[in-house]
C-alpha cells in the first residue's frame, strides 16, 4: 500500500474514479451531489495497491476560516476493514495539524459513525439527511 497526497490532477481523477464507483454506482448518490467545487482546491489523499496499481482508496481535506474538513473517504469494496480507510483519515489529520488547524470536522454517514468515533471524533448536531442518507456532524 501506498499512500500518496497531493493536489494534482492526476491524483484527483483517480479519486474522483473510486468515489465514481463508491458513492454514485454503489450508494446511489447523484453526482451532482457527490462532485463540487472543493474537489479543485481540496489536498487529496489517495491509497494506490502495491500490486496492480490502482486506486483502492481516497478521502479528502478542504481547510476554509481555520477549519479543516475532512470528506469523500471512500475504499474500494474489496478492501474494506483492512485498515485503509483509518490510513487516509490519519494522513489527512496530519495534514490539518501540519497546516496548524485543530478543529477537525466531518459529516459522516450515520452507519459508519463508529469507525469515525474510534478514531477519536465525537458527535455534535441533530442527525440530518444527505443524498438521500442519514448523517452526523463529528468533531475532533
Amino acid at each position: 500500500m501506498k499512500i500518496i497526497q497531493g493536489k494534482t490532477k492526476d491524483i484527483l481523477q483517480k479519486a474522483l474514479g473510486l468515489r465514481y464507483e463508491v458513492f454514485v454506482k454503489e450508494q446511489n448518490v447523484p453526482v451532482g451531489i457527490e462532485r463540487d467545487s472543493c474537489d479543485k482546491t481540496a489536498t487529496h489523499v489517495i491509497v494506490i495497491d502495491n500490486d496492480t496499481g490502482e486506486c483502492i482508496g481516497c478521502g479528502r481535506l478542504v481547510i476554509k476560516d481555520g477549519i479543516a474538513k475532512i470528506g469523500r473517504v471512500a475504499v474500494k469494496k474489496s478492501f474494506r476493514e483492512k485498515g485503509y480507510g483509518r490510513g487516509i483519515c490519519l494522513e489527512l489529520i496530519k495534514i490539518a495539524r501540519e497546516s496548524d488547524i485543530n478543529d477537525i470536522r466531518l459529516n459522516s454517514q450515520l452507519e459508519v459513525a463508529g469507525f469515525y468515533k474510534k478514531l477519536g471524533f465525537k458527535e455534535y448536531g441533530d442527525i440530518f439527511i444527505e443524498a438521500n442518507m442519514k448523517h452526523v456532524a463529528m468533531k475532533l
